[in-house]
């Protein structure tokens, strides 16, 4: 009788009363974790919805079957290592019918445990990437004591696209459309998530490139304020004019105008009835067509950095760093004459200076410079901008980390290094997930301590606790922790560095001004 009653118990546990109806999840790893998925937070935006700020969804009669993932969103194809667990074939390009969301709960968690929740955002530079990538996976990270959260919000031209006419129908401003679901998305998990066992009150927002670039935006927002209690942002911030830089909406609604052109149609009313393979195919491979953030002076009221200048963010504890391999691309086949010669065509007034700070004393050192300034100008600097202004005027404890650790060659990533993106499974504790790659006793290791700090911050705001190496917070001194076999901390050994790509930011500010 009493394994009966446990199973009826555990059955119950996985129907959960929402404000929109009724759904039924299921246990994932060998019955260790609850599993929701494909949860709609807001009402499908098509038709009359495309390219309008998200709507509540209807509510739904009877249960929800949310044992499955829903569409991930529409996008041509952007990285070879991004598997859909939804896609009906390899060719499935997803659908605009994907503001979804998925819940992982420990099994056990009720209303009464109100666990911590972790808010992932996928990277993907906005135009592509979805909930349903294996690397994302919410088997293991509940096991720390935490609710897990991913969801899909539009991306590229379905996300992103600033046009003079949606201005003038949206009250002066457009775009950011993906940026509004994942407000609308931590609006429905603030409304709900008690009754999967997590706690509102303690929310966590967290995301790796995009995602990261997001986390750093929704800090600034007005709209997002209160919404969550702590951030972690993984490779990426939004605060300085190199990668997706944030023009205005109205500098953007000229070039997008475009679409228009490829489309042959002139009225939103024919542009919103154009199919999704269309648009698509409209936008594929056009390098000027370029989809993300706008600063539309209503959503996103200024440029970002602004209100971090201004102190006028969240002011919350902050965990952000990045890879030590981000620009690991440009390193390769370097030689200490094509980096002395990148120098004087690159930096002709300031070579000497540019080759103190990215040396070629020899071919592996200029190599090594190669792929540090690579990684620099594509995303370590904007993180490192982002964390040092947070510093400076949040408030808020700050921790900061540079993973190190060189991962296995795999089917996607054939070089040993700590590539863009390689923490995401180190995070998860997805590591089985990534093709082709054979781990290391380090890397289940170091795995498993990144869980216990982004979970330990998660609960407290602090990462430090028991069985982790002590992680100090980034004050003086400048202490990193550097994510490696093994973890150690250093004062920042590249400060100069990223002072010199914040002197070239400021001298082009004061080049820009009228």
């Amino acid at each position: 009788m009493l394994g009966a009653a446990t199973l009826i118990a555990g059955a119950d546990s996985l129907t959960i009363r929402t404000r929109d109806g009724k759904l039924h999840g299921k246990l994932i790893n060998h019955d260790k974790v609850r599993a929701f998925q494909g949860i709609p937070y807001a009402a499908p935006p098509v038709g009359p919805l495309r390219w309008k700020p998200p709507v509540p969804g209807a509510h739904w009669k009877g249960t929800l079957d949310a044992t499955n993932y829903g569409h991930h969103c529409a996008q041509n194809h952007v990285f070879d290592d991004m598997i859909f667990q939804d896609a009906t074939s390899p060719a499935d390009n997803g659908s605009e019918d994907c503001l979804t969301l998925n819940i992982y709960t420990p099994a056990g968690a009720n209303p009464k445990s109100k666990l911590p929740v972790m808010f992932w955002i996928h990277g993907g530079g906005y135009a592509g990437g979805g909930s349903s990538e294996p690397r994302h996976n919410g088997d293991f990270l509940p096991l720390k004591g935490v609710v897990l959260v991913t969801i899909n919000y539009r991306l590229g031209v379905f996300g992103f696209l600033a046009l003079p006419q949606l201005s003038e129908e949206q009250n002066g401003a457009s775009g950011n459309y993906g940026l509004m679901d994942m407000v609308a998305a931590l609006r429905w998990i603030q409304e709900n998530i008690g009754e999967f066992g997590g706690d509102a009150k303690n929310m966590t927002i967290f995301g790796e490139s995009a995602g990261s670039f997001a986390v750093s935006t929704l800090m600034a927002l007005p709209s997002a304020q209160g919404l969550f209690d702590r951030a972690i942002g993984e490779s990426g911030g939004a605060l300085n004019g190199g990668t997706m830089a944030m023009p205005t909406a109205d500098a953007r609604g000229q070039k997008d105008a475009k679409l228009l052109d490829k489309l042959h149609v002139t009225t939103l009313e024919q542009l919103r009835a154009v199919p999704t393979s269309a648009v698509l195919a409209a936008v594929s491979n056009d390098r000027t067509m370029q989809f993300s953030p706008v600063v539309d002076g209503s959503f996103i009221p200024e440029p970002i950095v602004n209100i971090y200048v201004k102190g006028k963010q969240a002011h919350i504890p902050l965990l952000a760093g990045f890879n030590r391999d981000e620009g690991s691309f440009l390193g390769k086949g370097m030689t200490a004459e094509k980096w002395k010669a990148f120098a004087e065509q690159h930096y002709p007034d300031q070579a000497e200076t540019f080759l103190k700070l990215y040396p070629a004393t020899n071919d592996a050192v200029a190599e090594r410079s190669a792929a540090d300034y690579g990684g620099d100008a594509f995303i370590a600097y904007g993180t490192w901008k982002w964390i040092e202004f947070d510093r400076k005027t949040g408030d808020s404890p700050v921790y900061r980390y540079k993973f190190d650790l060189g991962a296995p060659p795999s089917k996607f990533h054939p070089d040993p290094v700590a590539f863009h993106s390689d923490d995401i499974e180190y995070v998860f504790g997805t590591l089985a997930t990534r093709p082709g790659a054979v781990w290391r006793p380090e890397d289940w290791k170091l795995s498993d301590a990144v869980m216990t700090y982004w979970t330990n911050f998660a609960k407290t705001g602090n990462p430090n606790g028991p069985g982790v190496p002590e992680w100090p917070e980034y004050g003086q001194g400048d202490p990193v922790q550097h994510l490696d076999n093994p973890i150690t901390t250093r004062p920042d050994e590249n400060r100069p560095r990223y002072e010199w790509w914040l002197a070239q930011d400021e001298n082009a500010a004061v080049a820009h001004r009228p």
